[in-house]
């Protein structure tokens, strides 16, 4: 909807201005009459030459869902109406995208469609597992339950991201910073060594001649470097998104010797946190299963619960399709049959849950505290190395003068 601006005399004689938000500027001025503003001067915000163009508006994040949805929540909690719930939330909204998305929404409820089906009008917000679970809130009447139970559940996801960007961090930047140094020294420090040895004469040390030779290659060399790298990662990108491909690459990632267990324990902690929560919203087992595998980030994790999903719809339980899939560990197995055979699935799921997590902090300060020395020695070695092959000329002049 437009946003009109505009400015006026209250009833006291004090000049006042503001914006108000409306389907038509008829309908903004009998908002402002209602404020009993005399004389009102009105006139439609101009628009963002950029608000079309999707790369300039700011991104939806999910603290901004979180706090989106423990708002709502407290609100139908305390008995206010949803649209006008959803009016003053994208009232207060700071984010632009997010503030279109929910008058949207609103606007949508105000029609007669329900919450659920506007919120899958726009998939890039608000995800499957979250408009599922919102019907099945509105469908057995907790909605104000199901909206704080997806603020625990965002909550904890997020921190599980958190910490696995975080143990990729310190690599990554450690490797990066070696990267930068080996090119500084490749293209401006060895060049300087060697116009300084070529003026003394003799023949270089074979693990100076070595560095000198790569420099001379890189420099040389150093556009069809650049380009090689950027195709090898393009390459890679396009092999990813394939199918075939991201199942070979998956299922390398998950067999990996050092990430491998990790990858394991992160897919495990997200099935079965996803699956409680949707399961205790209420959601149907086959439906919530269908969509845990869509939001699993491992087409091998994804395709072992879809086989999950089509045993149980055959009748069997749900713990021997998950043995046999070999991708859960025995011990999930074996909990969540117990927890099927006394009837507290959706609990038992959730103690798991916290179990592993728990298992991942641990993975991670393991992996976190294997690759700090493993990054120095490899810094100290790369560095060490071209430092000393530069000065083995010198020190050999200086022997024979000696």
């Amino acid at each position: 909807m437009p946003i009109y601006t505009w400015k006026g005399i209250n009833s006291y004689g004090d000049k006042r201005k503001g914006e108000v938000e409306a389907p038509n500027q008829a309908a903004a001025l009998g908002h402002i009459k209602r404020l009993r503003i005399q004389n009102p001067v009105i006139k439609e915000k101009p628009k963002d030459l950029l608000e079309n163009i999707s790369f300039f508006q700011p991104k939806v994040t999910g603290k901004d869902i979180v706090i989106f949805t423990r708002q709502l929540s407290t609100m139908i909690d305390a008995g206010l109406p949803l649209v006008q719930s959803l009016e003053i939330l994208s009232k207060q909204q700071e984010n632009s995208t997010f503030k279109k998305v929910l008058i949207a929404i609103r606007m949508d409820v105000e029609t007669g469609t329900t919450f659920a089906d506007s919120m899958r009008k726009h998939p890039k917000v608000f995800d499957n597992l979250f408009s599922n679970m919102i019907e099945a809130g509105e469908t057995g009447g907790i909605l104000d339950t199901i909206l704080s139970r997806l603020a625990v559940f965002m909550e904890k996801s997020m921190a599980l991201k958190k910490k696995i960007k975080g143990a990729m961090t310190y690599p990554a930047i450690c490797l990066a910073i070696s990267i930068v140094i080996l090119v500084v020294i490749l293209v401006f420090v060895i060049p300087v060594f060697e116009d300084m040895f070529n003026n003394f004469g003799s023949a270089l040390p074979t693990p100076t001649q070595i560095v000198v030779n790569m420099s001379n290659f890189f420099k040389s060399n150093f556009l069809w470097i650049a380009m090689a790298t950027v195709a090898v990662f393009y390459t890679i990108k396009k092999i990813y998104n394939t199918e075939a491909g991201r199942i070979k690459m998956d299922a390398t990632f998950l067999h990996a010797p050092v990430v491998g267990p990790l990858i394991r324990k992160v897919a495990v902690a997200k099935f079965t946190r996803t699956l409680s929560t949707m399961l205790q919203s209420g959601v149907p087992i086959l439906e919530a299963l269908h969509v845990v595998a869509k939001t699993a980030g491992n087409k091998i994790i994804e395709a072992a619960v879809l086989r999950v999903a089509d045993s149980i719809a055959e009748g069997r339980p749900i713990a021997e399709p998950l043995e046999e899939s070999g991708v859960f560990p025995n011990m999930v197995v074996q909990m969540i049959n117990v927890g099927e055979s006394v009837g507290a699935l959706d609990t038992m799921l959730a103690k798991i849950a916290d179990f592993y997590d728990e298992e991942v902090d641990q993975a991670v300060e393991n992996l976190t505290a294997m690759i700090e020395p493993f990054m120095m020695v490899f810094l100290g070695g790369m560095i060490g190395g071209l430092v000393v092959a530069m000065y083995l000329p010198i020190f050999s002049i200086a022997t024979t003068i000696g």
